[in-house]
């Protein structure tokens, strides 16, 4: 297939990237806050008694190891399927298989969970409407809202949790002024056990924090807006948790609450004790928003998890198509809302909460083996943006609590539990295993003790870092604006080129000029140099440097290179090239040497790069192809000018707009690669760098 039509059907195949911070965060807050809230303290009271505030604090506790490996992992791997995803990737499709099956149903009780919801706070209004039609019918209304694409569906849900989180804050004001203290006599009642075992019950409240990674390949910038996100919506939780249950017991006590097997709509009752009847109204439109956000969110989330199977061959073809209008896996949304009205008709609401609850407490541990397995693999392509710390305790903890406390949601969340995972494994040993060829980063570990390894996964990781593009700290301006340039008009080896480039690095770095050759040339003959559109990217880490260097390499005749591009799978040819990208980075930062080169590789496929590459005349324009143009500019020095003032001034006395670098001075035909005491001349063409507002404060200044 010609590489441009390549291009162009994963481009169509691909998901648009239209969710922000916020989304992030309404999408995270609104699949939370709803049943946790609004219909499981009633049912938790009865086993938690008056210390239901610390179930769900304990909840939460067992939860946070879990976050934090989530949001890692999410960060290195930004792909729709979440969890599915990482733990495929991770310990290979068998695991992939199960966790996915699993962590869909879980998504479909809970959703199913929030419409049964809807339904008790409608029976307030309506007590004799049918409501396992009404929560049918808005299980269409929000698969419909879904089809039309994840940015309609992440502004649906702003409205939502912003209408939500102003009467949460209301019925808090009202409700903590009238906390009764001796509602809270015999704290501990219920007994330690009972109150750890409702805490397994009530983790099903916190299952949107972690299941919002399943649209990471939607999301904007995700690097920054997953992990805080993610942390900025735990924190609301576990707040509105803490004080609205402390709230509710404190205004009716749990006893009350605990009535008939749980009050079904607390929040409405507690309301209504504060405030009289309009309370109780005003909170049940409160509850049915919340459930409505979390029906919204969940429909978005679990949909993407047969997306991304489907892309793998776990699961037929057709739940991985999209829409053509609205670019959404329409089959992967119907088939989710179709079992969502099931399971509405055919669960109670406390069996709905503990079998969720039990497999998202295994997704959890499974999380933190992934990032354990992920880390201690060696893959230079895991690139998280976000690290957790205390590594590896932190996962050991998160692995080890989650799967106790499962045992105690009771036999039947365990066989729940054991079954989706015997299901998942039947699946893939009779429809997928035959139409799978990968291994998951286990075997990188595996590696160790002698066995396989799949190097494929490390050139799907180097593809991750290419999507998420470079990071702020990431000096990849400075690092082209000191590179040394080589200009070919003449015909040339590849070897003679690599001799030069060798000789000139040699200036810079505490290697011999034939060390550095040979290491650009065992790269060639090994497949380590990347070559796309024309262009090859030769690198490679040493020990010996503290900071990256790079030499750009024109020719106007093409150089043969017989080389393997291993982040193509082109496979070994002799191929013919124009431009050559040297890199030497040191070995400890592995993370940001693939960054540059991603970025290297981002910019050749712009369709502008070829003639600007062609076009450019001197040094500073070649290098000036490669800058983001939003990162750097070019200032003249010309009496008669603004900027005319930093004429015969040392650079270290330049008054320049905070935040900006003189990276390059361009001096009678020369670069000059500037030091602290250089003293500007008339006529220097200077090449800025900088954050873009930085910048723009430059340009006011002295354009």
């Amino acid at each position: 297939m010609p590489e441009s039509t390549t291009k162009k059907t994963q481009a169509k195949e691909g998901l648009k990237k239209e969710l922000g911070l916020f989304d992030v965060y309404a999408l995270a807050t609104g699949a939370t806050l709803s049943s946790g809230f609004f219909l499981l303290p009633g049912i938790a009271a009865a086993g938690a008694g008056p210390a239901l505030p610390l179930s769900y604090l304990i909840a939460a506790l067992f939860l946070l190891p879990g976050l934090m490996s989530a949001a890692e992992l999410a960060t290195a791997m930004p792909k729709s399927g979440g969890v599915y995803f990482f733990l495929d990737r991770s310990m290979g499709p068998l695991w992939g298989t199960m966790s996915g099956f699993g962590t869909w149903c879980s998504l479909i009780l809970k959703t199913s969970f929030a419409l049964m919801g809807v339904g008790y706070y409608l029976g307030i209004f309506f007590p004799d409407a049918p409501m396992t039609l009404i929560a049918a019918c808005f299980a269409l209304f929000f698969g419909l809202v879904n089809l039309v694409g994840a940015k309609k569906s992440g502004s649906a849900q702003v409205y939502l949790v912003i209408g939500l989180m102003l009467l949460l804050f209301w019925f808090s004001g009202v409700g903590i002024l009238q906390i009764k203290a001796e509602n809270f006599t015999n704290f501990f009642g219920k007994g330690t056990g009972s109150i750890v075992s409702t805490a397994g019950l009530v983790v099903v409240s916190y299952m949107g924090l972690t299941n919002i990674a399943s649209v990471a390949e939607e999301v904007k910038n995700p690097v920054r807006n997953l992990p805080l996100g993610m942390f900025l919506a735990f924190a609301t939780a576990v707040v509105v948790y803490l004080v609205g249950t402390s709230i509710m017991v404190g205004v009716v006590s749990a006893d009350t609450l605990a009535m008939n097997g749980g009050d079904k709509t607390p929040v409405a009752t507690v309301a209504e004790v504060l405030v009289g009847r309009w309370g109780a109204v005003l909170m049940s439109v409160a509850a049915i928003l919340a459930f409505m956000s979390v029906a919204n969110a969940g429909i978005l989330s679990s949909s993407r998890y047969p997306l991304a199977m489907s892309r793998d061959k776990l699961l037929p073809a057709i739940f991985a198509k999209l829409g053509k209008r609205t670019n959404t896996p329409y089959v992967s949304i119907i088939f989710t809302v179709a079992l969502i009205i099931l399971s509405v008709t055919a669960f109670d609401p406390r069996g709905v909460a503990k079998l969720a609850s039990s497999f998202q407490l295994l997704m959890f541990a499974m999380s933190c083996t992934a990032v354990i397995v992920m880390r201690e693999s060696g893959i230079s392509g895991y690139d998280p943006g976000f690290r957790t710390p205390v590594y590896p305790w932190l996962q050991i903890i998160g692995i080890v609590a989650p799967l106790w406390l499962i045992t105690k949601n009771g036999t039947f969340s365990i066989a729940f539990t054991s079954g989706i995972m015997l299901l998942g494994i039947i699946w893939y040993w009779y429809y997928a295993r035959e139409r799978v060829d990968r291994r998951g980063a286990i075997y990188h570990v595996f590696h160790r003790l002698g066995s396989d390894v799949d190097y494929r996964l490390d050139y799907e990781m180097r593809g991750h870092i290419k999507e998420k593009g470079l990071r702020p700290d990431d000096p990849f301006d400075a690092i082209v604006a000191r590179s040394f340039v080589l200009d070919y008009t003449e015909s040339v080896s590849f070897e003679d080129v690599v001799t030069e480039v060798s000789r000139m690095l040699a200036e810079r770095i505490p290697m011999t000029a034939e060390r550095i050759g040979a290491q650009f040339l065992e790269g060639t003959r090994v497949g380590a140099t990347p070559v796309t559109q024309g262009v090859a990217l030769p690198h490679f880490y040493a020990k010996e440097i503290d900071q990256p260097e790079l030499v750009l390499v024109r020719s106007e005749r093409r150089i043969k290179i017989d080389i393997q591009d291993d982040l193509r799978a082109d496979g070994g040819e002799v191929q013919d090239i124009h431009a050559v990208f040297f890199l030497v980075s040191p070995d400890g930062n592995p993370g940001q040497h693939l960054r540059i080169l991603a970025q290297i590789a981002t910019r050749v496929d712009e369709e502008d790069f070829n003639r600007e590459w062609a076009g450019a005349s001197t040094e500073k324009e070649l290098k000036e192809v490669l800058l983001r143009s939003e990162y750097f500019h070019t200032l003249d020095l010309q009496i008669g000018k603004k900027a005319e003032h930093l004429i015969d001034h040392a650079l270290q006395d330049a008054k320049l707009p905070h935040g900006i670098l003189i990276a390059l001075i361009h001096r009678d035909g020369k670069n000059i690669v500037p030091q602290g005491n250089t003293v500007l001349r008339e006529g220097d063409h200077l090449t800025v760098i900088g954050n873009p507002g930085d910048l723009q404060k430059l340009r006011e200044k002295y354009d």
